[in-house]
């Protein structure tokens, strides 16, 4: 007998129905001399480590790290789905061939090889299929291009040391940490990625909480309804801005150049997950996870291509199904395919059907596990988030295969007095893509960490009036005032496209594309990460915006290795996993190295290393701290340096081996009195002093579960 594993149930049946396996059994579709089962996500998992060693149950420092010679599995938790992994680990073992239809990609292919483990037969030969959609055609095409399972060996490898780094620095500082600072019974869960993303959050709010508004003056003036603004800088002290402003009153103002060019901007790349679920939360406040959910859903009503994809291209085998794709879409919007029909390259049928030649879309380089996220072409009713989630995926496939965004743009030189002024203006000659854009696109001018100032309107997109050079005339100047900001809190959508680069804030789309391997986590993973740190009471949403609590305030200031906070360093172990799944890395090197970091962890009690021998190090410069005599402060003052730690905050005199905890921890960790109740006094990455509630058991969310007395209790590794 044949058999399939797919990964869910719905998938099975899909594949059951191409198949003609039509007879339900018990845990699996019969016929046709095939045998189609599912597994229901991951049936089996790591075990912990009292399950290797009884007496790891009482968790103490003494008895870490603890890595296993050799991971062991053991069914999940969840007990109704026992019976379902004796049903497939059964037909798995007798199968006179098996087929592995699990989710193509790292984590269905850890599924599957977990479940042959599990049922004892490892090694058992076994040929894959690759689906990025589910329609009978795709299905069809893909058992007839299986390929063996040796063929992914590369990918298992990838998926293993994943899910064992996550256990192994999961499980081990968990456990470090609660024993160390779990007083009140508070369980601190730490993971390889989740704690670098709660660091990124808690970096920014303390950005914001320090940020200093200055106040600024901005010249500016309108001249035939266009708007100049001053060519300098702007003013930081108000006598300059007005001495400025009083030379240019009752002066004509002259146009001195005129410079014209044409810009060209091209569509905007396919959907990756990322991408859409950034875009769905900016546009309609979805969040990541509730909009992979609905990406999912729709990819099992064979309405979207798989949607857990890293890549924003389409192979070059694909242009005869995209194009067919873009004729059945009609049936979805007929305005937009009609304005498709208009560009040359574009037409949804014929001969001119789309441009193999366009590497923005067709790139077999930039295809991986699978192509961008695109409709089938099958179309039906939806509404709500599923019709959002839909339209947005068709109009950015539409947008592809139209024209450049054309436009002329003109910046106008002038002076007044003297003074020099400028304008820019843009008019649109081709809309091209951006005619099926929800919101217009308007140049950016932030850089991720907020803009230096307001501004109360675009100029940027203002039509200029036909202006020549040479001409002069009167002009109404005025002073703006204004105040710099601060950087925005991180929401859903920036946060997942720093996510993206490693923690570095990037606009820039073919940046993003260059860091892209080097992020923190994966597409298919990142929602879940955030809803995890929700879920444990260390972040809550304040409207669209992602704030650390005191929770995961404290959960920071305790953690001193870099290790396990450090986005970047993080990143690069994600990119290692994928240079493992191309074949340039080797799975026992890279368990090495983290097994190597947490034994260091460990082995320094998990402190910061005193490399000075007196008070401390400047958290902003690193240079020596001395003091004072009424605060503590940076050697390098004269430098500019600002950072300044008072003698006595909020009543409470610090002594100086308080201070010097602060500086090396960042967290004095026994509690103090303020103001008649105990507070946590910390510090923040950017050297300020604040207190916060002291961690208790009360202040978890439910779902955490704290670790018993005599430290009795289990925690799962995670990312």
């Amino acid at each position: 007998m044949r058999v399939v594993v797919a990964e869910k149930p719905s998938v099975a049946r899909d594949l059951a129905k191409v198949l003609g396996a039509t007879q339900r059994r018990d845990g699996y579709l019969e016929g046709n001399g095939w045998q189609v089962t599912w597994a229901i996500g991951h049936l089996v998992q790591l075990k912990t480590p009292d399950e290797y060693d009884p007496a790891l149950k009482r968790w103490s420092m003494d008895r870490l790290p603890f890595i296993p010679e050799r991971f062991e599995l053991r069914p999940t938790d969840n007990r109704s789905t026992h019976e379902q992994l004796a049903t497939v680990a059964g037909l798995c073992k007798k199968a006179d061939e098996l087929v592995c239809a699990t989710d193509a990609g790292r984590e269905g292919e850890l599924i599957f090889r977990y479940i042959l483990d599990y049922a004892g037969c490892p090694d058992r030969e076994h040929t894959r299929l690759w689906l990025s959609s589910l329609t009978e055609e795709a299905i069809t095409q893909a058992f007839k291009a299986r390929k063996p399972g040796t063929s992914y060996a590369n990918l298992h490898d990838a998926a293993r040391c994943r899910s064992e780094a996550d256990w192994i620095v999961g499980l081990n500082a968990t456990r470090a940490y609660t024993v160390r600072f779990g007083g009140g019974g508070v369980l601190w869960s730490l993971g390889r990625v989740q704690t670098p993303v709660l660091a990124l959050i808690a970096q920014r709010d303390d950005e914001i909480r320090v940020f200093d508004a200055r106040p600024f003056w901005e010249l500016r003036t309108r001249y035939r309804k266009a708007m100049f603004r001053f060519a300098g800088e702007r003013f930081r002290e108000q006598p300059p801005a007005q001495a400025t402003l009083a030379q240019v009153e009752g002066q004509p103002l002259t146009i001195t150049k005129l410079e014209r060019r044409t810009e060209s901007l091209p569509p905007p790349l396919l959907y990756d997950l990322t991408q859409l679920q950034r875009d769905m939360n900016l546009r309609h406040g979805l969040s990541a996870q509730r909009t992979l959910e609905v990406a999912q859903e729709l990819y099992e009503k064979k309405l979207l291509t798989y949607p857990r994809t890293d890549s924003r291209h389409l192979s070059l085998d694909m242009v005869d199904t995209v194009r067919t794709t873009l004729g059945a879409l009609r049936a979805w919007n007929p305005d937009a395919l009609a304005v498709l029909a208009t560009y040359v390259g574009g037409a949804p049928d014929g001969e001119r059907g789309p441009r193999a030649r366009s590497r923005r879309v067709f790139d077999d380089a930039k295809v991986s596990d699978h192509h961008a996220i695109i409709p089938t072409g099958k179309v039906e009713s939806l509404g709500g988030e599923a019709q959002q989630v839909y339209d947005a995926v068709a109009t950015r496939f539409v947008q592809a295969f139209l024209g450049d965004r054309v436009q002329d743009v003109t910046t106008a030189h002038a002076v007044s007095n003297g003074v020099p002024f400028r304008a820019r203006g843009v008019v649109v000659t081709d809309a091209g893509w951006s005619q099926l854009e929800p919101q217009a696109p308007k140049k950016r001018k932030g850089k991720g960490k907020g803009a230096d100032g307001d501004d109360d309107g675009d100029d940027d997109t203002q039509e200029l009036p036909a202006l020549r050079e040479g001409e002069s005339g009167p002009h109404a100047p005025e002073l703006h005032e204004g105040k710099t900001k601060p950087p925005r809190p991180y929401t859903e959508n920036t946060l997942l496209a720093a996510m993206e680069t490693s923690g570095r804030t990037i606009d820039d789309e073919q940046l993003r594309e260059a860091m892209r391997g080097r992020g923190l986590g994966t597409p298919a993973t990142r929602a879940s990460i955030l809803e995890t740190l929700l879920t444990r009471g260390y972040l809550q949403r304040d409207k669209k915006a992602l704030r650390v609590t005191d929770l995961g305030r404290y959960l920071i200031a305790i953690i001193a290795d870099p290790m396990l906070k450090s986005a970047e360093l993080t990143g690069e172990w994600e990119w290692k996993l994928g240079e493992i799944e191309r074949g340039r890395f080797t799975r026992p090197v890279f368990v090495q190295e983290i097994v190597a970091r947490i034994r260091g962890l460990i082995a320094t009690g998990m402190s910061p290393r005193n490399e000075h021998a007196g008070i401390g190090a400047c958290p902003r410069c690193k240079a020596d701290v001395i003091e004072g005599r009424e605060a503590y402060g940076c050697s390098r003052w004269r430098e500019d340096c600002a950072f300044r730690m008072p003698k006595l905050y909020r009543g409470v005199a610090l002594q100086r081996e308080q201070v010097r905890e602060l500086l090396f921890r960042g967290v004095l960790v026994r509690p103090v009195t303020i103001d008649g109740a105990p507070r946590v006094v910390c510090r923040t990455a950017t050297g300020e002093l604040i207190d916060l509630q002291p961690p208790s058991r009360d202040a978890q969310r439910p779902g955490v579960k704290a670790a018993p007395k005599k430290r009795r209790g289990r925690a799962t590794g995670a990312e």
